[in-house]
């Protein structure tokens, strides 16, 4: 009988529903097998037509509410939308307090704490268990099985160094993991990076994990948790930060300038046996200095013959992970293990496309860089390295004019085929003295041939920018960028491609380079890439020298690079010796 009841009521809310929907009363009778005549005693005995909307919505959400607690086998999904309807329904229970009232106590309740005398301040950054349960779930929801691996090899091992590919989730993957980790044990965190703007990475995930998962506004450089844990995001400022203990994160470290130096005193903040050490990177060059802690070799260091150990680091061997020798957990992740171990997020043949197959082999497959043949080799580069937060003390990238009134030159590099390499722009602070130092502030790149769009974002450079320079390639979707740009910047530089004009442009870039005048931020290790990916080569004549980035000229690749030297071309090559004369060098 009680069931009897129980349907009917269930029928006469969702006939109520289905009216409010627009469904005519015969319509409703005939799907609840009901006399129509019921359903219009309903209607008329209840006034549906006259129903306010708040009405409609609170009878909605009641009906949805017993479909849930009904269900017998309910899912995770269930369980939180049940949650939700409730505070729905709550809120809407108090605007009818409200209506009846008109005291906004019953609207929100905590005005009446406003006007009370003292009260206690909760806690700064204070997570509740509640909040706690919801983030360590959603963690544990949301990795893939090759992020497993890390986790387990991390509650395992000590040391974890991970070679991986761009974009398969590990700045991600290990901000979750240390914010996880120090709720549940109160450790310190130490996000280590070539750059304070790379490492902030770190700490945007874990405020975003924060607020979408446990509702909670995460505050304060480092952010300091009640249970004691503290949250550090530290660039190359991390040399003089010895005082700090806790685990260490260092993320890309083979684009790191003076690795050794940095780790040195990086391993020194986690040498207690408590503290767990884990060290991220793509490669870049076997001639960078962390190749040997990649290797095993720094391990052999001052140890006798039969002390040292030969370590397998192929991809065959260690894209499973293993223990290495060393005590060291090795492991090797490219794009395509990504891709098998649950990460949908690739289109692999469109991939190819993209990137020429160098850039693929380095970025994507793990692949060390080969720079014996490059124009422009990484160690020079990586000299031009800094941490820009730290070191560029007049610039603000946040602000409406982040350099205020100080020059800026724009170099934009066109896409050249559709399914090719991007489109690049990027901005250089000039000089302040000749022979002064030239910043890369900011770059960007485009998918897509929309040339309007980007001649739009280029012009929109020169609002936030003084920009007395804008150099652009007019190969291609190129030329239509460039007759855009000349409408709001007539002396806009057009770029003719021939091998005497890429000479003048590499020419020009290796000097302000290899003269140490050139700086960029640690954290762009794209920009690094793309010069080192330039190299020398013969015309199809054979008479002639000019450079490319890849098998074909006309694919382009190396954007960024061109791009910059774009910029560059208003630099002056000849450089001012002390007694006045030009001195131009020239290289065979």
């Amino acid at each position: 009988m009680n069931n009897d009841l129980s349907e009917n009521d269930y029928k006469h809310k969702t006939a109520r529903i289905l009216f409010w929907q627009g469904w005519s009363i015969s319509a409703i009778a005939e799907h609840l097998s009901m006399s129509r005549s019921t359903v219009e005693s309903w209607k008329q005995r209840e006034s549906w037509d006259k129903a306010r909307p708040i009405d409609r919505v609170d009878a909605a959400l009641e009906t949805r509410l017993l479909q849930l607690i009904a269900k017998e086998n309910k899912e995770g999904k269930d369980y939180k939308e049940i949650d939700l309807l409730g505070r729905q329904m709550e809120r809407l229970a108090r605007v009818r307090r409200y209506e009846k009232t008109e005291n906004e106590v019953d609207l929100n309740p905590k005005i009446a704490n406003r006007n009370k005398g003292s009260r206690k301040q909760p806690a700064k950054n204070e997570v509740s268990e509640e909040a706690q349960l919801k983030i360590v779930e959603a963690f544990n929801d949301s990795i893939f099985d090759y992020q497993k691996a890390w986790q387990l090899a991390g509650l395992t091992h000590r040391i974890r160094n991970l070679l991986k590919s761009r974009q398969i989730g590990a700045t991600w993957y290990f901000a979750f993991e240390a914010f996880v980790d120090a709720l549940e044990t109160g450790r310190n965190q130490i996000f280590l990076s070539a750059s304070k703007a790379q490492a902030h990475v770190f700490k945007q995930y874990i405020i975003q994990f924060a607020k979408e998962h446990g509702d909670v506004e995460l505050r304060g450089d480092p952010i300091v948790l009640p249970n004691g844990a503290h949250l550090y995001f530290l660039g190359t400022n991390a040399r003089t930060a010895q005082s700090y203990h806790g685990n260490i994160y260092m993320d890309e470290y083979f684009w790191i300038h003076k690795f050794r130096e940095f780790r040195k005193v990086a391993s020194g903040m986690a040498m207690h046996k408590k503290w767990r050490q884990t060290y991220i990177s793509t490669p870049s060059s076997i001639t960078h200095e962390a190749y040997n802690f990649w290797s095993g070799e720094h391990f052999n260091r001052g140890r006798a013959k039969d002390q040292r150990i030969k370590l397998d680091i192929s991809h065959q061997a260690l894209h499973q992970g293993r223990l290495c020798e060393d005590g060291q957990f090795r492991q090797i992740v490219n794009v395509e293990d990504a891709l098998r171990g649950g990460c949908d997020l690739f289109d692999i043949d469109q991939l190819r496309l993209e990137y020429s197959p160098d850039e693929y082999d380095n970025l994507l497959m793990c692949v060390f860089l080969d720079d014996t043949f490059s124009s422009f080799r990484l160690a020079e580069l990586m000299a031009c390295m800094v941490d820009s937060w730290e070191v560029w003390t007049d610039f603000k990238p946040y602000a409406s004019r982040p350099l205020g009134d100080r020059e800026v030159w724009l170099g934009y590099d066109p896409q050249k085929s559709e399914n090719g390499d991007n489109a690049a722009l990027v901005a250089l602070s000039a000089p302040l003295s000749e022979n002064g130092i030239i910043r890369a502030v900011e770059k960007h790149q485009f998918k897509g041939a929309d040339f309007r769009a980007q001649a739009e974002y280029i012009e929109n450079m020169t609002k936030k920018y003084r920009v007395t320079h804008i150099g652009i390639d007019v190969t291609g979707i190129g030329y239509g960028v460039y007759e855009n740009v000349k409408h709001f910047f007539p002396a806009a530089v057009p770029f003719h491609y021939s091998p005497d004009v890429k000479n003048q442009l590499v020419l020009k870039a290796q000097d302000v380079i290899r003269s140490r005048r050139f700086q960029f931020d640690s954290g762009w290790t794209d920009l690094a890439s793309a010069f080192t990916a330039i190299k020398r080569t013969l015309t199809d004549s054979q008479r002639q020298v000019t450079f490319k980035a890849s098998r074909s000229e006309e694919t382009g690749h190396a954007d960024l690079a061109w791009a910059t030297m774009h910029a560059l071309h208003k630099e002056p090559l000849a450089i001012q010796s002390q007694h006045g004369r030009s001195i131009m060098e020239f290289y065979s």
